[in-house]
């Protein structure tokens, strides 16, 4: 069965936005770009919740003329070329080989299906529905070295659960990988 990756950068203090939803703190050096590569490599499925697809669909269709950046240049048709899941009860559509489920339930039949692992990026709700329903096999959380003091939560958990460390990194002397998995 494939594995349900869920890959998110996060503050030191816990959050994976700021207070007013901003994301413009988390740095991608070479050795962190490099990293989040190995886990595109691993997966022909891109999952998202509706606010990180909204995102993602309005920078990666063209990022390489937006940014001169290796790996935006590296992902971009990366991301363009792999099929895409959004869960959402309010997209209405969405482009660039995307298919819209509306619950979390759903992504099981999902995860059943042959094929390579499937990347979760950032979505917490997405992450935490997952969780409940016991779907997620991977944390890939990256800690950057900056406090928000406020914003959206990494974790939105209903109950204490228990996860194995499985690896731990640092990445261009900037940020650490915490990798947990199932116990």
């Amino acid at each position: 069965m494939r594995k349900i990756m869920y890959y998110v950068h996060q503050s030191l203090d816990g959050f994976i936005e700021g207070p007013n939803g901003e994301f413009d703190w988390a740095e991608l050096g070479p050795e962190l770009g490099d990293y989040s590569m190995s886990l595109t490599e691993r997966a022909d499925l891109f999952l998202y919740g509706r606010t990180v697809w909204n995102m993602m669909s309005s920078y990666w269709p063209n990022a390489e003329s937006m940014s001169p950046d290796e790996h935006a240049i590296q992902f971009a048709p990366v991301w363009r070329s792999t099929p895409k899941v959004v869960l959402s009860t309010t997209l209405e559509s969405a482009d660039w080989d995307t298919r819209i489920v509306r619950k979390a339930e759903e992504i099981r039949a999902i995860k059943e299906e042959p094929g390579k692992d499937i990347l979760l990026t950032g979505s917490a709700s997405v992450a935490a529905a997952l969780t409940e329903l016991g779907l997620l096999d991977e944390y890939h959380v990256i800690v950057h070295p900056v406090i928000l003091g406020g914003g959206k939560p990494v974790y939105q958990p209903t109950e204490r659960r228990s996860r194995r460390l499985a690896d731990t990194r640092s990445f261009d002397g900037r940020t650490v990988l915490l990798r947990h998995d199932l116990v």
